[in-house]
């Protein structure tokens, strides 16, 4: 339902503010636990990783040593804004997290954090808590998509930026906001919201905390709002707005309809694709070619010559440049963002997977010496941002052309992954942490979390 004059702001206001959990089809709900499920594992597999302890130790001071607030996975208890930024830090962490195509975004990273802490501090029950995470994903899918990528040329990360708003409104719609107070703290997550994609020329961490510190600012917004303060009533559309003041000239090729079309009708979360692989979702069908190459032809080093991959041109600052790093990564992040360096992995081991992230993998010079034979083009025939396709062309050294071709990336909304699937790779991320056992009754507490009489109880039960 929409008025004369209406702002996107007043829009998302009323659908986070109003949405009913009978409102949302079942089979929405069923895929919204899987999402969370997924993310859950991930963060359980962060805890066997040196970043999540770094960081752990940092928000372990900013709360004093002092707080209540469960971590997926660990055992400590930090103050809740805290506890939002360990969890968002722990689901991305790897970059093995869902991601929104369209919106070139990881939803589910800053919203499950979001939801799960604010429905805790507000003493709700887990069908509260879907439900909340539900509008989250929705309206920052939603914004991430009128974008049309547009973010990622500028410099700028969705799943920070764009998540805040998403937050902010999670927050508001379990906090009881009012209308305009929900209209208000969307203004107020205008000047909170950040992103910066500058970890890609040099591997730093910082892509790590983004989603958290959405989920962080996303609540700051929303009870800075519950108590009166004012915020900008065109935050999206405004002279200064979201998409006017990050955009810049990439404003043209923008659609703000997109923000607030199908609102309740058309879902997206069931758009949210979950990811095959722990490297940036832009890699992923490249990777895949290289594998099926080398089961295809069991090629080695020394039968390649040259490779050529066939790229989406709107990802080639990502994971294509600069050229120094990505075919010599100096880190695992560096790696997870590589075309060079997943796709020598594929033609050489067969696989990508969080192994072939550790020290000794990347100081695989087999591997390093295949990813300085690797090249790639901008693909002329490219479906981005639909799928994140990707083309392998071999050149072996006895002049033969060997090719393959994923159009659809692995994982998409098109080819997506079953419940099954997800259920074998959570069990397969939580064990890296936890028992079988611990690991199935995680399992079973996140597929029935809408039944759970209180949050507060979810969130100690996601923990060690």
């Amino acid at each position: 339902m929409t008025k004369d004059n209406d702002t996107i702001s007043a829009r998302l206001a009323r659908f986070a503010g109003e949405l009913r959990p009978e409102d949302i089809p079942a089979s929405v709900l069923e895929r919204a636990k899987y999402l969370i499920l997924d993310a859950v594992g991930i963060a359980w597999a962060s805890t066997h990783f040196d970043f999540a302890h770094r960081s752990l130790s940092a928000l372990t001071e900013l709360s004093a040593g002092q707080g209540d607030t469960p971590v997926i996975g660990l055992a400590h208890r930090l103050q809740p804004r805290d506890a939002m930024l360990a969890n968002g830090l722990l689901v991305h962490g790897l970059d093995f997290d869902d991601t929104h195509a369209p919106g070139v975004i990881h939803a589910t990273a800053s919203c499950l954090p979001s939801a799960l802490g604010v429905a805790g501090l507000a003493d709700l029950d887990g069908r509260s808590l879907l439900a909340a995470y539900v509008a989250g994903v929705e309206v920052s899918t939603r914004l991430g998509a009128v974008a049309k990528g547009g973010f990622h040329q500028v410099g700028f990360h969705p799943t920070g930026l764009i998540g805040t708003f998403g937050c902010a409104l999670i927050a508001g719609r379990l906090l009881g906001l009012t209308g305009k107070q929900l209209e208000d703290a969307q203004g107020i997550a205008l000047s909170v919201a950040s992103g910066s994609l500058e970890f890609l020329q040099d591997g730093a961490w910082t892509k790590r905390m983004h989603p958290g510190w959405a989920a962080v600012a996303g609540y700051t917004a929303a009870t800075m709002a519950r108590h009166g303060f004012a915020g900008p009533r065109q935050p999206y559309e405004g002279r200064f707005g979201l998409f006017p003041s990050h955009l810049g000239a990439l404003m043209d090729k923008a659609d703000l309809s997109l923000a607030t079309e199908g609102l309740g009708k058309h879902w997206e979360l069931p758009v949210v694709s979950v990811k095959p692989l722990p490297a940036c979702h832009f890699t992923h069908a490249s990777a895949d070619a290289a594998a099926i190459l080398r089961d295809k032809h069991g090629l080695k080093l020394c039968d390649i010559e040259s490779v050529r991959v066939l790229v989406p041109g709107e990802v080639v600052k990502t994971v294509c440049e600069p050229v120094a790093t990505k075919q010599r990564p100096q880190n695992s992040y560096d790696a997870q963002f590589s075309i060079p360096y997943t796709v020598a992995t594929g033609l050489l081991r067969g696989s990508f997977g969080l192994q072939h992230l550790e020290d000794a993998a990347l100081q695989d010079e087999e591997v390093i010496a295949l990813a300085h034979k690797v090249k790639y083009e901008v693909d002329p025939n490219s479906p981005f941002p639909r799928y994140y396709s990707g083309e392998v062309i071999v050149t072996t050294t006895d002049g033969r052309e060997l090719r393959h071709r994923e159009e659809v990336n692995r994982g998409a909304s098109d080819r997506p992954l079953s419940g099954a699937d997800i259920e074998k790779k959570f069990l397969g991320n939580a064990t890296l942490a936890a028992s079988s056992a611990r690991a199935q009754q995680l399992l079973e507490t996140v597929l029935t979390l809408d039944s759970a009489a209180s949050a507060r109880a979810l969130a100690q039960a996601f923990a060690r």
